[in-house]
């Protein structure tokens, strides 16, 4: 199956104005689970006074152009909290490997050409990174590709040295080279290169997301345990846009005191 043929979806950047023509339609898909190994039942934990699940979908919502917003669960609590605050939600297997596997199965019930891939666990997601990364994934003046991401400048340099902390670097035409959780670019002369930390939100054609987990893993993704690197080791473009967002996902239990106290600051957009 080719998964570039030409899409009717176009952006471009004319005038620096951004005009674009999008798919009708574009599904978000929040993917949750209460089984966590480090912070069990972390998708329906109090931040202020909401669930951590309800303000990843608030936000997700807040997308420009998105179509519909589903939560993708195996675990009735999880669905039952979910439709107290009415979000859309769908029932999968729970014997699912991954997120990825779990977004792929809710897309497959529907007819949406383009699918977004939101972290459950990032309470605090920009809106306009989820735009931003729908909008490079179909900016086909540098080349159709399958499957889009972002990424951020990194300012910390003890990030740079972080295996938790991945890495990605890029071609001319804003493609993923590598991710690694090692330092990329290697600085050999001392000319420090910037460095760009992964964002982990991906946007999908549809028709290649449910392809994916299918595609057979190789030995540089389980090097890295990035799933990400199953697109490139088989052959497939992802793209990839610089975005100001800075990720603060909910892992641990200490995370989500952190982020209970970002939401307790007035700039925090609720």
């Amino acid at each position: 199956m080719d998964f570039r043929n030409p899409s009717q979806a176009a952006s471009r950047l004319l005038i620096g104005v951004l005009y674009s023509s999008v798919p009708q339609r574009i599904l978000a898909v929040i993917p949750a689970r209460y089984s966590s190994s480090r912070f069990p039942g972390k998708a329906l934990v109090s931040i202020a006074g909401k669930t951590m699940l309800q303000h990843v979908w608030e936000r997700t919502c807040q997308a420009r152009y998105l179509t519909d917003v589903v939560i993708a669960t195996d675990d009735q609590r999880i669905q039952a909290v979910a439709q107290e605050f009415r979000a859309r939600v769908i029932m999968t297997r729970a014997d699912h490997p991954s997120g990825t596997d779990r977004v792929a199965e809710a897309a497959s019930a529907s007819h949406a050409s383009i699918v977004v891939n939101v972290q459950g666990d990032e309470p605090m997601i920009d809106p306009a990174a989820i735009d931003a990364a729908i909008l490079g994934l179909l900016d086909d003046d540098m080349g159709q590709v399958p499957m889009g991401t972002i990424k951020k400048r990194i300012e910390r340099p003890s990030d740079i040295q972080d295996p938790n902390v991945v890495k990605v670097v890029t071609d001319a035409q804003n493609n993923a080279l590598y991710f690694s959780r090692s330092p990329i670019p290697y600085a050999r002369d001392g000319e420090q290169a910037p460095y760009f930390k992964h964002i982990g939100l991906y946007v999908y054609r549809r028709d290649f997301l449910l392809a994916y987990p299918d595609l057979p893993v190789g030995p540089l993704e389980r090097a890295e345990r990035l799933e990400q690197l199953r697109a490139l080791e088989n052959g497939f473009k992802i793209r990839v846009v610089e975005t100001e967002y800075e990720s603060l996902g909910v892992d641990t239990p200490e995370d989500w005191k952190q982020v209970a106290e970002l939401f307790e600051k007035p700039m925090v957009n609720r």
